[in-house]
């Protein structure tokens, strides 16, 4: 319980985790007057042999493993009968919450964390030691940035001939459960290369490859279904880095990488590879709660990267530029088209808020303001749903732009760090609605400019009906004209 002081050295201050089998707190050590984690086995299994030994296990393992990349343990034992592993403390997330906050990540950074994430888990098999429980909870972000592996409550030693766990119980995380753990066949290293697999897939869609009604859905998935493809879902994505996702994600451990090392190797040459293909960094700022905070994303010229648009009707023709290096967000070239008559007017917009009539309300309605600082390292965002069509709950999502006065806007210009998503403008004269269409839809690139039909409105929303691949749209400034 929080308070309570164990082995008379390590007072319990907050309760970061409760899970199955054990809790995890923020602790003091008043010894050496630090912080520390502490994992607490519940009471319920400290008479239990078969957990106590697993708990005692994951110490033993950890202990061997001095690694930047790998939480260090500083200290075991039993204190009035409690279970305790005591942990260097991390400050900051891990990567399940920086995910569920930002969405994908830019490219070359889960490159970068990947191939941290690969080093570890590469320095536990050559101790003979596989995780088996691979996901991004499992992985904690530092104040530099850093990734460290940690948790390996499950850790299998591979030499052992009869250990705890016995072929055909199946352990792990279903979201992230290799084919061979599904079916409860023995783990090797190449279990690990498989959840590595699917945490890179998630990092760069902002979801995982399977989802299911229950746990056994989602592990029979893994057996019997081909992922979709990453490269459909992270168009951005440079062809090798999709091939060793895929590679990674063999339904066969001997069709994987065959080993860790040789998946880090392969993570290094795609980071060699990305040269200027892809100039987004997640900057990292060493607070006690760690923010990843997106840079400015500078488009570089990629002949065909992006397709020339159609719009509706053929109306107007967008060519969606992404050869112009953009400094503060930039314009795009466009086909200006005006059937409102008089004169255009430019205004200073506002982000106010979203627009969201239908379905349960968006969370992030706060950060509109966000689309129209000047600074687009910050940004407005949706939520995270499970499919491009909202997970069903509603038909769209608007972020609501006050003009501060009545306008007659002739352009209206988007910048994205997460292009893909389906958008139109709307206008109206209130915050709430009703809105009418402003302009014709279009598939919205990194920089993207609508050509609007000259309304006469105080209020702008740039209506999402299709979210990116990843269930998540990111609008980063929103300029008028």
């Amino acid at each position: 319980m929080v308070g309570e002081v164990i082995a008379e050295r390590y007072e319990l201050e907050v309760l970061v985790e409760h899970g199955g089998m054990s809790s995890v707190y923020r602790g003091y050590d008043r010894m050496l007057e630090r912080n520390v984690a502490l994992k607490v086995l519940h009471p319920q299994f400290r008479d239990d042999t078969e957990y106590v030994e697993r708990f005692r296990r994951e110490a033993r393992a950890v202990a061997q493993l001095s690694h930047p990349h790998i939480v260090t343990v500083i200290d075991r034992g039993v204190s009035d009968g409690h279970q305790y592993i005591v942990f260097e403390f991390v400050a900051g997330e891990n990567l399940k919450q920086m995910i569920e906050r930002t969405g994908p990540l830019p490219v070359r950074r889960v490159v970068e964390l990947a191939i941290q994430i690969a080093d570890a888990l590469a320095f536990a098999h050559a101790h003979g030691i596989v995780h088996r429980d691979v996901k991004p909870q499992n992985v904690l972000i530092d104040g530099s940035g850093e990734a460290k592996v940690t948790d390996f409550g499950i850790a299998r030693t591979l030499d052992v001939e009869r250990g705890v766990t016995q072929t055909g119980t199946v352990l792990g995380t279903s979201n992230y459960l290799s084919p061979e753990q599904a079916e409860g066949a023995p783990v090797t290293p190449a279990t690990d290369v498989y959840s590595l697999g699917v945490v890179l897939y998630e990092l760069l869609t902002g979801d995982v490859p399977f989802r299911g009604d229950n746990l056994v859905v989602v592990a029979m998935k893994h057996v019997t279904e081909d992922p979709p493809d990453v490269a459909e879902l992270r168009p951005d994505l440079p062809p090798r880095l999709a091939q060793a996702v895929r590679h990674a994600l063999e339904k066969q451990p001997d069709q994987r990488f065959p080993s860790m090392d040789a998946f880090a190797t392969e993570l290094r040459r795609c980071l060699e590879e990305l040269g200027d293909f892809d100039d987004d960094r997640t900057l990292v700022r060493g607070t006690p709660a760690v923010r990843a905070v997106r840079a400015v994303r500078k488009p570089r010229r990629r002949s065909g990267r992006f397709p020339v648009l159609l719009a509706l009707a053929g109306l107007v023709v967008v060519a969606v530029v992404v050869g112009v290096a953009l400094s503060l967000g930039g314009s795009g070239i466009v086909h200006r088209h005006h059937t409102g008559g008089g004169a255009s007017s430019s205004a200073q917009l506002s982000g106010v808020g979203n627009y969201d009539p239908d379905g349960s309300p968006d969370t992030h309605a706060s950060t509109a303001a966000a689309a129209t600082d000047g600074n687009p390292s910050t940004d407005w965002y949706t939520q995270t749903y499970f499919s491009p069509q909202f997970g069903g709950l509603k038909s769209g999502l608007g972020l609501v732009l006050d003009a501060g006065k009545t306008a007659k806007l002739s352009t209206l210009t988007v910048d994205t760090p997460t292009p893909g998503f389906t958008a139109v403008v709307r206008a109206g004269n209130s915050p709430s609605g009703p809105f009418s269409d402003d302009s014709s839809p279009q598939t919205v690139g990194p920089a993207t400019t609508f050509a609007l039909r000259g309304m006469s409105a105080r209020y702008y929303v740039v209506w999402i009906t299709r979210l990116p691949g990843g269930g998540k749209a990111e609008i980063s400034e929103v300029k008028g004209s």
